[in-house]
């Protein structure tokens, strides 16, 4: 960074010295790019504030002493300085210990500062350098706070979803806590299912003295327990995320919720890890290039996490650099899978679906790709079924159920084969229909080592395979040796499996008892049960 700047400042030089011509290099010779892992790998403007004020401090003083004869220059070290104490110091100094911190250090550069530098800086950003040149900490402190105060107000009176923020930090986190109230959320307020409905309805069944809160984007039908129902976003929503003493999530709640250390955050997770998570992925094709900083942020709230067997242990660790307590009890979503009255309950479920008993049913499940998205957390799919084909030769014997991935934004097309497919894309629990499915069709979900536990066949439609594992992710596991079923590269391939499943099902038997050692060994009906014990 020093190299840098002294280069800038030798070029603003010549620009003064009346020069008709100024030597130039035709190549350029440094790239400034963001590096997609600021944690682990950041670049120089992707440090840490604190250290970027101390970088720039400690040339600013090197250079304003080494430069002190030349005004041009100095003015121009000044302006640099001004610009970075509204951009980055009073960022910073939101942080209130932070201001102790590097105090010394600020009101050491302030003081060198030139008057007339200050005469068209703003009312109160001069008043606060003059108070950083004086030494006068406790003044600047209280000067700042307002500084705060009043930037947030402003940005909160430009709309309802500001404002409901602004009182979540500046009033609602100072309220009590509720010691016995519990905030539940699965997909980001989409569905009643995964994890957290499974810990939900066993907290019910014990009749546990708490408060249930729900979080949706629309209000969900035929929830059983006594519960209140908040939309997300609503001021509700804010008010209860402030004061209940545990949230339950199944994905990441938002960044900009603070998370006061009275709260415990159950974090339950949604699946075990085949394509790679965070920090083990080289490079980002998401929507959001920013995913590996925020996500980090946003796990660090995490004080407990849920794990589904030794594999996932491992790779939760590694790749999300956590280091707080892991629940290794099995999936609670999964709890179901092993009911004793598991027949019973998918009897109901087909009926309840119109689904002829008579008829088998193969699941569709496939995830999103993550280069194909109209914006974040709305991905496209392309449908490679040919579901004209498949009702034509399995219709006789087989429905069809597509279950796209909750970030998949497409409405899939069933138009004229509504007797053979049904799109429960919007189905509030999948573990439901891996209860009433015959046969499972994925590729790089990791809806298959759920599915496993039932030890029925899987089918994996993977036409992309070397896009996927070579481009776009990368898998913790040999896909083509170690899955538990074949590898399909067309519709026709499909139909084919579907059509022999049986041999399928004995070509793959050794195969699919290793894989189910390994990654459902912990799952047998009562993980909801062990976390409600441990956490609540």
């Amino acid at each position: 960074m020093y190299i840098f700047i002294q280069a800038r400042l030798y070029i603003f030089k010549l620009a003064f010295l009346g020069l008709e011509e100024i030597p130039y290099l035709s190549d350029c010779l440094y790239f400034k790019r963001l590096r997609n892992d600021p944690i682990s790998n950041p670049a120089l403007m992707q440090l840490e504030r604190e250290q970027r004020l101390h970088d720039f401090l400690t040339i600013y003083n090197d250079l304003r002493d080494m430069e002190k004869g030349d005004s041009f220059i100095t003015d121009y070290l000044d302006k640099q300085f001004l610009n970075l104490y509204r951009k980055e110091v009073v960022m910073l100094f939101a942080d209130k210990a932070k201001i102790a911190n590097n105090f010394n250090l600020l009101s050491f550069s302030a003081k060198k500062v030139s008057k007339r530098m200050l005469k068209n800086t703003n009312m109160v950003v001069k008043h606060e350098i003059k108070l950083l040149a004086k030494g006068k900490e406790e003044k600047y402190s209280r000067l700042l706070t307002f500084h705060h105060f009043a930037r947030n107000l402003k940005r909160a009176l430009k709309g309802r979803t500001k404002m409901y923020y602004f009182i979540y930090d500046t009033i609602l986190l100072k309220l009590p806590i509720k010691e016995k109230t519990i905030i539940f959320e699965s997909f980001l307020g989409k569905n009643y299912s995964d994890s957290p409905k499974y810990i939900y309805e066993h907290m019910v069944k014990q009749n546990m003295d708490f408060k249930y809160i729900w979080i949706f984007n629309k209000k969900v039908k035929d929830i059983p327990g006594k519960h209140k129902q908040i939309k997300r976003f609503s001021f509700a929503y804010y008010y209860y995320l402030a004061t209940a003493k545990y949230w339950v999530s199944n994905s990441r709640m938002p960044l900009h919720l603070k998370k006061r250390s009275e709260n415990i955050y159950l974090q339950t997770w949604h699946g075990t890890p085949l394509k790679k998570l965070v920090f083990d992925m080289n490079d980002v094709y998401s929507a959001n290039p920013n995913y590996k900083k925020h996500f980090y942020e946003q796990s660090r709230r995490w004080d407990y996490l849920i794990s589904p067997n030794q594999y996932s242990t491992d790779i939760f660790k590694r790749a999300f650099k956590y280091n707080k307590k892991v629940l290794e009890y099995g999936y609670p979503r999964n709890d179901i899978l092993y009911h004793k009255d598991r027949n019973r309950i998918a009897k109901n479920i087909k009926q309840k679906l119109g689904i002829p008993l008579n008829k088998k049913v193969v699941l569709y499940a496939p995830t999103w790709r993550d280069d194909e998205y109209y914006e974040p957390g709305k991905y496209k799919f392309n449908l490679s079924l040919n579901l004209q084909d498949m009702k034509e030769k399995l219709g006789d014997q087989y429905v069809i159920l597509l279950r796209m991935h909750y970030f998949i934004a497409d409405d899939i097309e069933t138009k004229g084969l509504e007797d053979f497919a049904l799109n429960l894309s919007k189905y509030n629990d999948i573990a439901e229909l891996y209860l009433i499915s015959d046969i499972l069709i994925t590729d790089y979900s990791s809806v298959f080592f759920d599915y496993a536990n039932l030890k029925r066949p899987i089918l994996f439609y993977t036409y992309d395979l070397e896009k996927y594992r070579d481009t776009l992710r990368g898998f913790y596991i040999n896909i083509e040796t170690d899955v538990p079923g074949p590898l399909l590269h067309t519709s026709e391939e499909v139909i084919d499996a579907i059509l022999n499943i049986e041999k399928v099902e004995d070509e793959y038997k050794e195969r699919y008892e290793n894989f189910y050692k390994v990654y459902c060994d912990w799952d047998n009906g009562v993980a909801a049960a062990k976390i409600v014990d441990e956490v609540f």
